[in-house]
């Protein structure tokens, strides 16, 4: 099962994925608009009746650990007929919504999640596929955060915002993989600036 964020949620990929003999998990947002609507309006319309009239296959789960509480509810459906934009997606099979309610000192926060899905699988298998690619995300944002500073960016204007954080990852990638210096990630990106033999090292694979 091969989850991606919403930045790589595009029918080329899901295409790919299939022919590769994989399963995909694709989180849905604003860049699939006419996709995101129709998520939204399907899953708030049976969320108002429980799923009365529709089959669902439930997970939930409840965490306490420090100083907060979490609630987080899975919820996958069998693709509906209604679904606006589906018939572009290779074997849709199914769709699922992922509510984490937080509470800490008294305040809750909600986070939602659409996602689709080429096989219809358990509620507990939706989510292991959503929290294992919740906690790659969150590994991977700690340390851009701390080796290149991406909280702090401030850029805005246009596609850069997006052209930079695929550069920061691009080269996350390759200083993890280059091994010549047996320092961590940050220190690496040091090297590299003052260091024009180890940056073609980290480069080229040299």
């Amino acid at each position: 099962m091969v989850t991606i964020d919403a930045l790589g949620c595009q029918t080329e990929i899901a295409a790919e994925i299939v022919n590769s003999g994989a399963d995909y998990c694709l989180a849905v947002k604003g860049n699939q608009p006419t996709l995101h609507n129709g998520l939204i309006e399907f899953f708030d319309d049976h969320l108002e009746d429980d799923f009365a009239r529709h089959s669902v296959r439930r997970h939930e789960t409840t965490e306490k650990a420090h100083g907060r509480e979490d609630f987080r509810s899975y919820l996958i459906c069998p693709i509906p007929e209604s679904l606006p934009d589906a018939n572009r997606w290779k074997n849709l099979k199914s769709i699922g919504i992922a509510i984490n309610n937080t509470v800490r000192d008294g305040v809750m926060t909600v986070f939602v999640r659409y996602d689709i899905l080429s096989r219809y699988v358990s509620g507990k298998r939706f989510a292991e596929a959503v929290r294992g690619h919740w906690g790659v995300e969150n590994n991977l944002h700690w340390q851009l955060d701390v080796t290149f500073g991406e909280d702090q960016c401030r850029i805005r204007k246009g596609n850069a915002d997006t052209n930079f954080s695929t550069l920061r990852r691009t080269a996350l990638s390759l200083l993890k993989k280059n091994k010549t210096e047996k320092v961590g990630i940050k220190n690496k990106r040091i090297v590299a600036a003052l260091d024009t033999d180890y940056l073609h090292e980290v480069l080229f694979g040299k």
